[in-house]
């Protein structure tokens, strides 16, 4: 099995020229998918079918016409609302749709016209369909994560994973295959041990939370997240979306609880004269937020993993570079 070394130099190659037909069809296929992807956002946490009935208003309940249905243009024609009754449709719907074409175009742009880029573009809808689900209603719904892990298992088959399993395993063992067989079945072996490590990683952490304080810090769902981003990415990738994970999740807490702190302490200082009490009962009250405020912490984690497949070798070859 080849080194990370050629496989980077193979896919820079592969990368010196984006053909615009291709971009152009990929795009627009990103588009149809971005918008079958906003039903899966809006289905899917209700239980209800992705597949039947078709769109309809969620304000007059008629079903939607293929002419409104078209991706972002139906939305700029309209105007963000319904044809006949006037509803106001979010503009989530147009950001997704664009969103998932500019994704599956950078990762034509990135790994070229090759079975990685069927890969990335696939592991990215379900990342995109997560984190805007868990964002809107704190959850992950199995029908996007458990797919997903297995057609990560899948593809490792065909995409190697070239993690450690790859780099290591060669040297102490000898596997009765062909050299192609055998790179195929240590590339499944590295799939396995990123799910292994991602899921047992936050379930561990999650059993820790629950014991330290008394409640549920991180779900199943979560769980079978970092599962299915093991299995696309294997171990390292999958440390390195945890990590930085876990640090934007941080982030964006501390800066929920002071901002929570300040806007009360505003308010209680109309009422009370005291400055000093007023920022004390501020303080009280953000940790009353940060105590039982659900963080979902998929979006964070389906964020990261984004950026890990196209920046997480480079950010951790910088990184060993550092100590070595």
């Amino acid at each position: 099995m080849r080194s990370n070394k050629a496989h980077t130099a193979r896919l820079k190659h592969q990368n010196k020229s984006v053909d615009p037909f291709f971009a152009s069809a990929i795009f627009l296929f990103g588009l149809a998918l971005g918008s079958f992807l906003n039903v899966c956002i809006y289905r899917l946490p209700l239980g209800l079918s992705v597949v039947t009935p078709r769109s309809a208003c969620p304000g007059c309940k008629r079903l939607i016409a293929f002419y409104d249905n078209i991706p972002v243009l139906s939305w700029l024609i309209l105007g963000g609302r319904c044809r006949r009754c006037k509803t106001r449709i979010s503009p989530r719907y147009l950001f997704i749709e664009l969103l998932t074409g500019a994704l599956f175009v950078a990762c034509y742009a990135y790994f070229g016209l090759t079975l990685a880029t069927l890969k990335y573009c696939i592991f990215g809808f379900l990342l995109l369909g997560l984190i805007f689900t868990d964002a809107e209603t704190k959850l992950l719904p199995d029908k996007l994560t458990l797919p997903g892990l297995a057609l990560g298992l899948l593809f490792s088959l065909a995409v190697p994973v070239h993690d450690l399993a790859s780099q290591f395993l060669p040297g102490f063992v000898n596997l009765p295959f062909s050299a192609d067989l055998a790179g195929r079945v240590l590339s499944l072996v590295d799939s396995l041990l990123g799910a292994a490590l991602g899921a047992s990683f936050i379930y561990g952490t999650g059993a820790a939370y629950l014991r330290w304080r008394g409640m549920e810090g991180m779900g199943f769902g979560d769980v079978k997240l970092m599962a299915m981003v093991g299995a696309f990415l294997g171990m390292k990738l999958t440390v390195f979306t945890i990590f930085t994970g876990s640090l934007a999740g941080s982030v964006f807490g501390l800066a929920a609880v002071l901002l929570v702190w300040v806007k009360r302490t505003q308010r209680f200082a109309r009422r009370l004269a005291n400055a000093q009490a007023a920022r004390r009962r501020g303080w009280q009250s953000a940790q009353m937020v940060y105590r039982y405020y659900q963080m979902p912490f998929g979006v964070f984690l389906g964020s990261m993993a984004l950026l890990a497949f196209f920046f997480g070798n480079q950010f951790l070859n910088w990184y060993g570079r550092l100590w070595w």
